[in-house]
């Protein structure tokens, strides 16, 4: 047993060592190319720098997942870059510089090489999450998501028989909105911003068009959800937050989700700026949960930073997810309802860039 255990952790060690040399390397093109290489070449050795794992073992051994910074990487460049132009594998290196040169970004190309982790780029560092086997995953087939002529993203089965909804997201940004023409644009579902709380004071307001865009929604037979852009630093700001939307929604027929909607916020004095990825997850449950009792369905919107970052989806398994994501294919593992796949769509009846879904949930039917 104690071999077996020495075993497992020398092949963690591999893993690591590998994962801090590619990631090292992709600082710049030149040392991007030179390191993926020499970390294929290394990935099976028995035997990895001792000495790099030394140095990052302190803040490795402090998180849930891996994190590495410019600092981290500046002392390994040199070395790299050495051992790179001596491994001599020219043609793997012109593929590589071929694939930065045609866009592919430093993120992308991690991905492609870790498909065991998520790789996560956010606050100027790469965060590698290896994907949690006990959180429920979706089962969606990436090449079914299929692109419109438009631009728009519909989810199909294998006869392209459409399984998915198209829908929206506003709020005061779109200014007045013809719902009719939206409507006859096949427009299904819209999730209408309910509010917001303040990023330093912490005020909370309506939607200056909550009441005009939900109004007329419904008057065209599109179904609404709503959200509520939080800044709730205490769980009983976020049940405030929760009672406030819900005061809100009373006159109407609302049977999408009310979605709790977490993004970072960068500005001065933020004052969630110091807020733990614990409380994070305490104040989302208490919102969801009063939206619960009320007999709305909850859900959470984010990004791969909100979900991996910011949250623990270890807690949060029986709430739906609402997922942010700008690029295609999808990029993210675990169970998810919507996909918002796009801020700057372009729909009928709305002046300007309005944010596009695709819905694979039938929450209409969900319903009592």
């Amino acid at each position: 047993m104690d071999n077996n255990n020495r075993v497992r952790r020398r092949r963690k060690q591999q893993r690591r060592s590998m994962i801090t040399n590619i990631v090292m390397c992709l600082i710049t093109l030149s040392a991007l190319t030179a390191c993926i290489v020499l970390v294929l070449k290394n990935y099976d050795l028995k035997s990895q720098s001792e000495e790099a794992m030394a140095q990052l073992k302190s803040f490795e051994e402090e998180s849930e997942h891996y994190i590495y910074t410019q600092a981290d990487l500046d002392s390994y460049l040199e070395e790299a870059r050495a051992d790179a132009q001596e491994a001599g594998e020219n043609e793997i290196l012109s593929e590589l510089k071929s694939r930065m040169d045609g866009g592919s970004n430093t993120a992308a190309v991690l991905r492609d090489f870790f498909p065991e982790d998520v790789v996560v780029y956010a606050d100027g560092s790469y965060h590698f999450f290896p994907i949690d086997e006990k959180l429920k995953k979706h089962s969606y087939v990436y090449d079914n998501f299929k692109q419109l002529e438009n631009g728009q993203i519909e989810y199909v089965d294998d006869t392209d028989v459409v399984l998915s909804k198209k829908g929206i997201d506003v709020s005061r940004f779109q200014e007045s909105i013809d719902w009719k023409k939206v409507a006859d644009d096949g427009v299904s579902y819209a999730f209408i911003r309910a509010g917001v709380r303040g990023s330093t004071e912490g005020r909370m307001m309506a939607d200056e068009r909550f009441k005009e865009n939900m109004e007329g929604a419904l008057d065209n037979d599109i179904q609404v959800g709503a959200y509520f852009f939080t800044q709730a630093i205490t769980e009983e700001e976020a049940v405030e937050e929760a009672e406030f939307v819900l005061d809100l929604l009373e006159p109407y027929d609302v049977t999408y989700p009310v979605v709790y909607d977490l993004e970072e916020v960068t500005s001065k004095n933020a004052r969630t700026e110091d807020l733990t990825k614990e409380q994070y997850t305490k104040n989302c449950i208490a919102f969801c949960e009063t939206i619960k009792k009320a007999g709305y369905t909850p859900m959470i919107y984010g990004n791969l930073k909100t979900f991996l970052i910011m949250l623990d989806m270890s807690q949060l398994e029986e709430y739906h997810k609402w997922f942010a994501y700008y690029n295609t294919p999808v990029y993210f593992p675990y169970e998810f309802d919507v996909w918002q796949y796009s801020s700057k769509g372009s729909i009928s009846g709305i002046k300007g860039d309005v944010d596009l879904n695709v819905c694979m949930t039938d929450f209409g039917d969900e319903q009592e």
